[in-house]
């Protein structure tokens, strides 16, 4: 049985970037589940699997289709119980819930204000057209008026996360001693960041950056073979 994964790239199949498709990417990981990943152009993915969804992260494992990260990795969890635990319980559902809010209302608006404009310059010609017209018309304001503001928008980002970075003085992961999905959810948002805008907007001396650097190492290095921007 292949398992396949479809997840987003620009021109570059190799730079797939989706924060959603980087949690299901190291949810895999943490099963020690095997799956072919392929990356799909924006405009390309109402194309994919009879037009099941028109976003990625899209697993098909054997003849199941599921979307959505968080229950793609419900899924994962209720259907592999003897592999490493995504959730450690109930509890573990809970936190994740919350992380992927927080993540999602306050960590994703802020990178789209670093990055949108970097991302679209990493797409093809049609892709750039259909993310132009789509993210312009939800945002109200043109790329390049967004691109003026990037400094101002990464000397805010940091503070954004002092929640994160409290959290991390009593533990290694935000699941405890090891990683669960939450880790990823919010690793899913930073590696974003960091593969479409660069490597350098967290301090080295960060906690949460240092954090993040651990994420990166999971898996043999998983999340390192993309490189920053």
């Amino acid at each position: 049985m292949t398992r396949i994964l479809y997840t987003l790239c620009g021109r570059d199949e190799s730079r797939p970037f989706s924060p959603h498709c980087w949690k299901v990417v190291l949810a895999l990981a943490h099963k020690g589940l095997e799956f072919i990943e392929k990356p799909t152009p924006f405009t390309e993915i109402p194309k994919l699997e009879d037009g099941f969804s028109k976003t990625v992260p899209i697993l098909r494992d054997g003849n199941l289709l599921i979307r959505d990260s968080f229950d793609i990795a419900l899924y994962l969890e209720d259907t592999y119980p003897d592999r490493p635990t995504l959730f450690g319980g109930e509890g573990g559902k809970a936190l994740s819930r919350f992380v992927e809010r927080f993540s999602q209302t306050i960590i994703h608006p802020a990178i789209v204000n670093i990055a949108v404009a970097d991302i679209h310059d990493m797409l093809d010609d049609d892709d750039r057209a259909y993310f132009r017209k789509t993210r312009e018309a939800a945002l109200g304001r043109t790329l390049e008026e967004i691109r003026s503001g990037r400094e101002a928008s990464i000397a805010a980002f940091a503070p954004k996360l002092d929640p994160v970075r409290q959290t991390l003085r009593y533990q290694g992961f935000l699941g405890g001693d090891g990683p669960l999905f939450a880790d990823y959810i919010l690793f899913g948002a930073l590696q974003w960041m960091r593969i479409t805008t660069g490597g350098e907007i967290l301090a080295e001396s960060d906690p949460v950056g240092q954090w993040f650097e651990r994420c990166l190492d999971l898996y043999e290095g998983l999340g390192r073979r993309v490189t920053a921007a």
